[in-house]
């Protein structure tokens, strides 16, 4: 990250601070003075994600659009993942699966759709389908063929939670703006990955694109949304400047190509580790492109 870039959101970080459940802390006298804000804090919280600045084709000197997995189960990419059980924590952080969610559910965001191309609009009514399963057991289908009112202990309900949620794929362009000289990241859309509801439960469990969002539809939600900031809780990051930010590990799984924006394990088959220097290789061919422009 440049020096103008890392100025930016130091600003918006620090912009960040009353926003944060635990404002007051330090001055409450009684634990129901914690998180009451006054006037000033109030006036500041009302702010707006940082713009994106207008971009002209034509000062796109290079562009490539990359697809990169986020693993949750990498420590820096926590943030993303926790809390995933919201009952008994004092604030109102939430989870990112939990956030654009319940976005989705008051739509908040309505850019969604079941693929990154942004092809087929999904709605929350869409959704639902995959986020839970309800079954009987076969006492409550002895039941259903007896001609009974199946009881409810013999229902199952399967629901996915933040839990469950074991990646993220997200679309962004890389892009050379030659008007400032500078190599820059937009990300374009976002995906939670979790397991199908049908196969929670089995030992072999198939992994699906639960939705994808476009991106800069959700991020008013997101610059509202915080998530936790383990060197300064008193300086929570929003979701919108970590991702944009690029506060987190991802590993390139598709870049687009002639050929129809294969993957990369379609043509490095049944060997992760040449997936992985394949992906490595896709990220050195786009800084490659920024150094090759100061040689002479």
């Amino acid at each position: 990250m440049n020096m103008r870039n890392f100025l930016i959101m130091a600003i918006a970080l620090v912009g960040g601070v009353a926003s944060y459940a635990q404002s007051n802390l330090l001055n409450a006298r009684i634990p129901e003075e914690i998180g009451l804000k006054t006037k000033a804090q109030q006036i500041s919280d009302n702010d707006k994600p940082l713009a994106y600045g207008y971009v002209h084709d034509r000062d796109v000197l290079m562009g490539k659009m990359v697809w990169e997995i986020i693993d949750l189960s990498e420590r820096i990419n926590f943030p993303l993942y926790f809390p995933i059980d919201t009952a008994n924590i004092g604030s109102d952080r939430r989870s990112l699966y939990d956030v654009l969610t319940r976005a989705i559910k008051e739509e908040r965001i309505t850019e969604v759709y079941a693929d990154s191309y942004f092809n087929t609009k999904k709605t929350y009514k869409d959704i639902q389908a995959s986020l839970s399963r309800i079954d009987t057991t076969d006492a409550g289908r002895e039941q259903i063929n007896a001609g009974q009112k199946v009881s409810e202990e013999y229902i199952m309900r399967s629901d996915l939670t933040a839990q469950d949620v074991t990646q993220y794929k997200i679309k962004g362009f890389w892009y050379f703006d030659k008007r400032q000289s500078e190599l820059k990241y937009r990300l374009l859309a976002i995906c939670p990955v979790t397991p199908d509801v049908y196969t929670m439960n089995s030992d072999e469990k198939d992994y699906i694109e639960l939705f994808w969002i476009f991106f800069p539809d959700a991020r008013e939600v997101l610059h509202e949304a915080k998530s936790f900031n383990n060197k300064n809780s008193a300086m929570p990051i929003s979701f919108d400047q970590l991702l944009n930010s690029r506060h987190f590990n991802s590993v390139i799984y598709k870049e687009e190509n002639v050929y129809g924006d294969r993957e990369i394990k379609e043509y490095m088959k049944d060997n992760a580790q040449n997936q992985l220097l394949e992906a490595e290789r896709v990220k050195e061919k786009i800084r490659d492109f920024e150094s090759d422009m100061w040689n002479y």
